[in-house]
């Protein structure tokens, strides 16, 4: 799709703004060239990298460098919930590379020129954790706004934007060689982005807030860091709607509080089907 700038109602929409949101496309190029037809602007909620591809073990990033067969036996572990044992194997993947640092950085710009190019425009879109943020201006053509920790302006409504993962409290993110850095915070910095957010009347985050029906995964079988911070500012601000993903299997996929009517928009690198938002 031709890009242009801002916010512009459709044509077909003249009774009213028509929103799609989706979330976790994981490298799903092909669906999210898709996901903005028909609607007055799309609404990107981060973890657009495929890195590990728990479904097809041939794809992601593992699955490109390592293969199916020992991208499966990692897959394993983790679904069994060996994870000292899985980091272990994926260190010793990683050090079989003579420079894993450049296999990595090359594997995720390849995709972030692929997705980025996917988007129609107008795209507002807020990073998950599994992104490198810092990439992102340079693969964010014109129609493309990202934002993280910041308002705009859609359709008259006020949407604020809030992108990473909670770091567990007491845990230190450490990056082996050649290992990316995924997009995790602490609790102090993320609370800092949700406080700069003012007034809004869409709260879109990568993560839910911290309402146990919203984290838990039922596939995965626990619960995933919900921010209590999304939390306050929907008790505090009322907005109409909180969005977000992250949570690919959640016991719930829309619970509300208060006026607020918390959505899952759903993993889209799966479902292919964007959340509609129509005002």
């Amino acid at each position: 799709m031709a890009a242009r700038q801002g916010f512009r109602r459709s044509a077909t929409n003249v009774n009213g703004v028509r929103l799609h949101v989706v979330s976790d496309i994981h490298g799903n190029a092909e669906a999210l060239a898709r996901a903005g037809d028909g609607a007055d602007a799309l609404v990107v909620l981060g973890d657009l990298i495929d890195f590990v591809d728990y479904h097809d073990h041939s794809k992601g990033i593992l699955g490109a460098v390592f293969g199916a067969e020992r991208v499966g036996r990692f897959a394993a572990l983790r679904r069994e919930r060996h994870h000292g044992e899985a980091a272990a194997y994926a260190r010793s993947l990683w050090a079989e590379l003579g420079d894993a640092s450049t296999v990595v950085e090359e594997a995720i710009r390849e995709q972030y020129a692929t997705l980025f190019a996917a988007m129609s425009a107008p795209t507002y879109a807020t990073p998950g954790n599994v992104d490198v943020p810092a990439l992102w201006p340079e693969y964010a053509g014109e129609g493309v706004r990202v934002l993280d920790g910041e308002v705009a302006e859609i359709g008259g409504l006020r949407f604020g934007f809030v992108g990473g993962a909670l770091l567990p409290r007491g845990a230190v993110l450490r990056r082996a060689p050649g290992v990316w850095r995924p997009y995790l915070r602490t609790e102090a910095d993320f609370a800092g982005s949700v406080d700069a957010l003012d007034a809004v009347d869409v709260l879109c985050s990568h993560i839910p807030p911290d309402v146990p029906e919203l984290t838990y995964d039922v596939i995965a079988r626990r619960a995933e860091y919900g921010s209590a911070a999304l939390l306050k500012l929907i008790h505090a601000q009322r907005p109409r709607w909180s969005l977000f993903g992250h949570v690919h299997q959640p016991l719930a996929g829309r619970a509300r509080v208060g006026r607020t009517e918390c959505v899952n928009v759903g993993h889209f690198q799966r479902t292919e089907r964007p959340h509609v938002l129509r005002w």
